[in-house]
């Protein structure tokens, strides 16, 4: 059996928790495969909005087996308070959810080391969450990180203490201070504790004894394609492979099992911290978007920056994933506007391209747009593709043209019944 994934395709947030939600049904697996608590994957139903920032989005869904990969960085800390959560809604998380044994822990002192960093670069600061994601990838890389299954061992504690003592070093060369260290911790062994008691596995061969078994998988992505730490706007990006081949290294999993690979994509375009965003709109219209599309993190409750669809970077997401199906996410919030503008080429120093070039970061770059009709209809009460507004008919029909991909998944609306799978 083979593994089809699940990812965003722009700078995150494009609605990934929700048709994650949507499509476990057709899964028996649901399997996390990189990043960490800067995640924030939003679901909705019978009422409650749920925020998962560790657990993979199939933990609500009966039979479900949830996979935390070898690829995800884990604090104890939000995992338990996550987990809390999900116990006081009666769900079964021991019945469901298995935890790498290979992911790494984020430590009280990653996260002071995260916050030591932004407050060096000062304007240069790349927007981190401060969730302490970078120093601990940093830390996996360097091979020296604590693992989940470290937990098992008899010296954990001396292995802690050698690893704190790094970077208490590091911390004091930077004059940041440690004040809240002694609080963090207290929390932290706590969590520990707590872990011990949890599905520790080897996911490697977890996933591949249910890939033998004709089991079906979905490997979900975090944040966004254009946040991959080789293939984003770099510097600006976050630690780990957000793409496609981030699957295979994050879970385990031969390139020859993947087949399926859903892309999610807004309608518009959002981005939360620092970095290059072509199309962005620091004006009315962005902010009517903000408004409309309810655009903060769901993580930090920033305020994310909107612009309108970027063609360029989509197709360029389309391509090292390797998407074979594309959803759109929120074209809802856009039914107020008359005329919708999408960005197909960018102009840089006079010359026209329909790519992301190399520096980005450093270029001017001017968006060239075309003008499309807006559908001017409320889309949240639709429930099949019969009922779109033949101008959002246009829209999608304009989209698969430019892009050579099928839009198969329309959402309109955050609940998990405001989903039209589109006939193929």
């Amino acid at each position: 059996m083979s593994v089809d994934v699940l990812l965003g395709l722009q700078w995150g947030d494009e609605g990934k928790g929700k048709i994650v939600d949507v499509l476990t049904p057709q899964y028996n697996v649901v399997a996390r495969f990189q990043g960490g608590p800067n995640a924030g994957h939003t679901l909705e139903f019978e009422g409650i909005k749920h925020v998962l920032h560790t657990i993979p989005s199939g933990i609500f869904r009966d039979e479900t087996i949830n996979v935390v990969g070898n690829g995800v960085v884990i604090d104890p800390v939000t995992l338990k308070k996550e987990i809390d959560a999900l116990l006081s809604m009666k769900v079964p998380v021991s019945e469901r959810l298995f935890i790498s044994r290979k992911a790494n822990l984020i430590l009280p002192t990653h996260r002071l080391l995260d916050a030591a960093s932004e407050a060096l670069k000062g304007a240069d600061k790349i927007g981190s969450t401060l969730r302490g994601i970078g120093p601990t990838y940093m830390d996996k890389t360097g091979r020296n990180g604590l693992r989940v299954g470290d937990l098992e061992s008899k010296d954990f504690n001396n292995r802690y203490e050698k690893l704190k003592l790094k970077h208490t070093e590091l911390l004091r060369s930077m004059n940041y201070p440690m004040t809240a260290l002694a609080d963090l911790e207290t929390d932290f062994f706590a969590a520990i504790d707590f872990m011990r008691t949890l599905n520790l596995v080897d996911s490697e061969h977890l996933i591949n004894k249910f890939i033998q078994s004709h089991r079906t998988i979905l490997a979900e992505g975090a944040q966004g394609s254009l946040l991959d730490i080789d293939f984003g706007s770099y510097p600006f990006v976050t630690s780990s492979n957000t793409i496609t081949a981030g699957a295979c290294t994050g879970l385990g999993v031969a390139p020859r099992h993947i087949k399926k690979v859903y892309g999610i994509f807004k309608a518009y375009c959002t981005r939360v911290g620092s970095g290059p965003f072509p199309t962005e709109l620091d004006n009315a219209t962005g902010e009517a978007i903000r408004k409309a599309g309810n655009e903060f993190g769901a993580t930090t409750g920033r305020p994310r920056r909107c612009g309108w669809l970027d063609l360029p970077a989509l197709r360029y997401a389309i391509m090292i994933n390797g998407v074979t199906d594309l959803t759109m996410t929120k074209p809802d919030v856009l039914s107020d506007f008359d005329t919708i503008q999408v960005c197909t080429h960018y102009e840089i120093n006079g010359e026209r391209m329909d790519y992301m070039p190399y520096d980005i970061v450093n270029m001017d770059v001017k968006p060239i747009y075309i003008s499309l009709p807006g559908w001017k209809t409320d889309l949240t009460g639709i429930d099949s593709e019969d009922q779109f507004p033949v101008a959002l008919s246009g829209y999608i029909a304009w989209l698969e043209e430019q892009l050579h991909v099928p839009v198969s998944i329309v959402s309109v609306g955050p609940n998990r019944k405001q989903t039209i799978i589109r006939k193929r």
